[in-house]
């Protein structure tokens, strides 16, 4: 399966048609694919997908979106028809690095956004924290899905009581280079049982399995070893701006815990949202209320920068 025919071609879970495409180019001169949807001139939203997944994760929330909205997506570096990088290609900076590229390549100047990060994405948003072009760019963030440190440790994959033995198991099964091979029924159901809530429809399993199994195996496994020794806890009290975060009380990959040490920990939480029974992927799994707490930041935030005005020189300025 390609990575561009990953997506389902029809169905809630398809991704809508976007109204233009986009290369970003990164600091190292990576390239990003990105696309656009909706009005030039509606509140604007960036999204950045997680771990193994691409454009086309964020259809349900697109199509809810789209109509009212100014909405940029991207594929992270290696994943969807991003190409993957190089030696050194992989780290929390490049991510952030991505990000502001994205938001100062994809948006008109002084437009300000609100940025959404899943899982991966949102330890994408919490790297770049300390930039200046997020505090500019960013009018609110929402962070679904995700945590700042100790993921491995922390994360419910492997059925074992919580201990070295189980972060061990955890961090061989999470950093395989292993091929996923095609989607199978064994496959999405394993793929449930990780990443998704009992109440799981059939065809919401089958379009995250066709996103996940496109991503490399190599890809896969390189940002497995980075998000082992994730640390971004010092960068939470950095997002100064409005912060909405979200998570499922069934989510196996970043338990609850992850979000209420984020709660704790940021400067403007607008909210916790707590989706009773679902999982890591709930911007599939309740894309209602995701978009909900997207469309009420941009409601409050989300509008476009003020621009720039500068100060005239006064009397004596303009006379020397």
């Amino acid at each position: 399966m390609s990575r561009r025919s990953a997506a389902l071609a029809s169905g809630p879970y398809a991704p809508p048609v976007p109204e233009r495409e986009q290369t970003v180019i990164s600091a190292d001169g990576s390239r990003l694919h990105a696309e656009l949807y909706g009005p030039e001139d509606a509140p604007a939203v960036v999204l950045a997908h997680g771990w193994t997944c691409s454009t086309a994760f964020w259809a349900p929330v697109l199509r809810r979106l789209s109509a009212d909205h100014r909405v940029v997506v991207y594929d992270q570096r290696g994943h969807g028809r991003s190409p993957a990088p190089g030696p050194g290609g992989y780290s929390t900076e490049a991510l952030a690095d991505d990000l502001v590229a994205v938001l100062d390549q994809a948006l008109p100047p002084g437009r300000r956004a609100v940025v959404v990060g899943h899982s991966l994405g949102g330890m994408t948003v919490m790297a770049a924290a300390g930039r200046p072009q997020l505090r500019e760019r960013a009018a609110a963030v929402v962070l679904c899905s995700t945590g700042a440190a100790r993921l491995v440790e922390r994360a419910r994959v492997v059925p074992l009581r919580a201990g070295r033995l189980r972060t061990r198991v955890q961090r061989a099964v999470l950093g395989s280079r292993a091929p996923l091979g095609p989607v199978n029924p064994l496959g999405k159901r394993v793929l449930r049982y990780a990443t998704m809530g009992r109440g799981a429809e059939p065809a919401m399993v089958e379009a995250c399995a066709r996103i996940v199994h496109a991503c490399p195996r190599i890809v896969r496994a390189e940002w497995a070893h980075v998000l082992a020794e994730l640390d971004l806890d010092a960068r939470i009290a950095e997002l100064t701006m409005p912060v909405a975060v979200i998570v499922g009380t069934a989510d196996r990959l970043t338990p609850p815990e992850h979000a209420h040490a984020l709660v704790a920990g940021l400067p403007r939480c607008t909210g916790l949202t707590e989706l009773p029974g679902l999982g890591h992927m709930t911007p599939v799994e309740d894309p209602a209320a995701v978009s909900g707490v997207i469309r009420g930041l941009a409601l409050a935030h989300g509008q476009p920068a003020e621009p720039v005005v500068e100060a005239a020189p006064d009397a004596e300025e303009q006379t020397t």
